[in-house]
């Protein structure tokens, strides 16, 4: 009798498990981004808690995925694939990167395998090589190292940035990434890190190391703050809107830079293609007591008296956000970027035909490729010689090597290396004379 709640616990846990094998399955071998793997892998059955064990195992397996091979390689001769593959890479995560029970681990992967016959004719092979991983794995698991980008990637950003540089931009996606909040006003942000126990960064943002449910913390329900990014929040400081200036935002959604704008008193309209992600826009803005106009539709298409400021957070490869998006490598390829390239010419010459003559405009992508940044600049300056670079004062406390030239700006993740980061972010600042 004595056992049966032991029983029932452990077989909870195994449904956390074996939905974050589905995930990395999804991830892993058919392309698909954690977001999508969710929705193909019957996590609305399980209870919430169990769902969100599931995402946070699925995206720590795959953050240290580079580690977990390293570990298995000696004790397989020949690599499974699919669901038993996923299996062993997530008990050996559990193993040796959050330092779980062994034993408990083991059994539990024994009986995640039993339950599926894609995997069941594994089971004898996931008890022996997790045992052995488990006396011996430590060492390969420690000397492996960040998993490496894919060559997509990585190639562009060494010649970009240098081989030292994309090893610790490497090493910052491995770490992962911290929560940041931005305060609705710069005099409350003080009383609320104090509540908090957040960090303030040199920015303004306030980060916390560990932050749980997000709208159980203090100052939420008052809207006192909003989920963003560091790097993503400079933007729109660096834009410094003025109160009562007519403020543009194209592609708007998940909308921390329309909150921002109107925190700093802007009139604003949000524009963005997706009516739901506009609907999350609209719950902020409610929450925080903001206001904006929201327009779905097409930002290419939009039309409207010309704005003083226009900030284009365009489309992209979304490379900068790997840290805290680690499937992006296995749903992405280098396949796309042209497209996105001519997405992003098109919404920055309709940013700069939304623009006053006086006004300014931001172009930003959260890009680590300079073919998202710098060379998007370059083509937009050579298209519209009524547009020239805005001196800018770079935020405080970034390096040096954050100047990206006359107007802009290039954050990367290994910034701010004792501080948790940043995401990856180009940022242009232009006057339209």
């Amino acid at each position: 009798m004595g056992n049966k709640p032991n029983r029932a616990a452990a077989r909870q846990g195994d449904a956390a498990r074996a939905a974050a094998v589905r995930l990395l399955v999804a991830v892993c071998e058919d392309g698909a981004t954690l977001e999508e793997a969710q929705a193909r892998a019957g996590l609305g059955e399980l209870a919430p808690p169990d769902r969100a064990r599931a995402r946070r195992l699925a995206a720590a397996t795959l953050r240290h995925l580079g580690r977990a091979d390293a570990a298995l390689a000696p004790h397989l001769s020949r690599r499974p694939r699919g669901a038993a593959l996923a299996l062993l890479r997530m008990a050996t995560h559990e193993m040796l990167g959050e330092g779980a029970a062994p034993h408990g681990v083991v059994d539990a992967a024994v009986r995640i395998a039993g339950e599926s016959r894609a995997t069941r004719p594994f089971r004898g092979l996931v008890n022996a090589v997790l045992r052995r991983v488990s006396e011996g794995g430590a060492d390969r698991w420690n000397a492996a190292g960040p998993r490496a980008l894919p060559p997509w990637l990585r190639q562009p950003l060494r010649k970009a940035y240098g081989a030292a540089a994309v090893a610790a931009i490497e090493a910052a996606h491995e770490y992962g990434a911290p929560l940041d909040l931005t305060p609705r006003t710069v005099e409350d942000a003080p009383i609320l890190a104090a509540e908090l126990g957040a960090e303030r960064l040199p920015t303004g943002s306030l980060r916390l190391a560990r932050a749980g449910q997000v709208s159980a913390l203090p100052g939420y329900a008052e809207g006192r703050f909003w989920v963003q990014d560091a790097a993503a929040a400079m933007p729109v400081q660096l834009l410094a809107p003025r109160p009562g200036e007519r403020a543009l935002d194209l592609c708007a959604a998940p909308g921390g830079k329309t909150l921002q704008l109107a925190a700093a008193g802007a009139d604003v309209t949000a524009v963005d293609l997706a009516p739901e992600r506009l609907e999350r826009v609209a719950e902020n803005l409610a929450r925080t007591g903001l206001s904006a106009r929201l327009v779905a539709g097409d930002a290419r298409s939009f039309g409207a008296e010309p704005f003083d400021l226009v900030l284009v957070d365009a489309p992209c490869s979304a490379t900068g956000t790997i840290r805290r998006h680690p499937d992006l490598p296995f749903a992405k390829s280098g396949r796309g970027l042209p497209a996105l390239a001519a997405l992003q010419a098109e919404l920055v010459d309709r940013a700069v035909a939304l623009t006053r003559p006086g006004g300014r405009i931001c172009l930003c992508t959260c890009s680590l490729l300079p073919a998202e940044g710098e060379a998007l600049l370059a083509s937009a300056l050579a298209r519209h010689p009524g547009v020239s670079p805005r001196a800018l004062t770079p935020p405080p406390g970034l390096p040096a090597e954050a100047a990206a030239g006359p107007g802009a700006l290039r954050l990367r993740p290994d910034f701010w290396p004792g501080r948790g980061g940043m995401d990856g972010f180009f940022i242009a600042l232009l006057d339209k004379h």
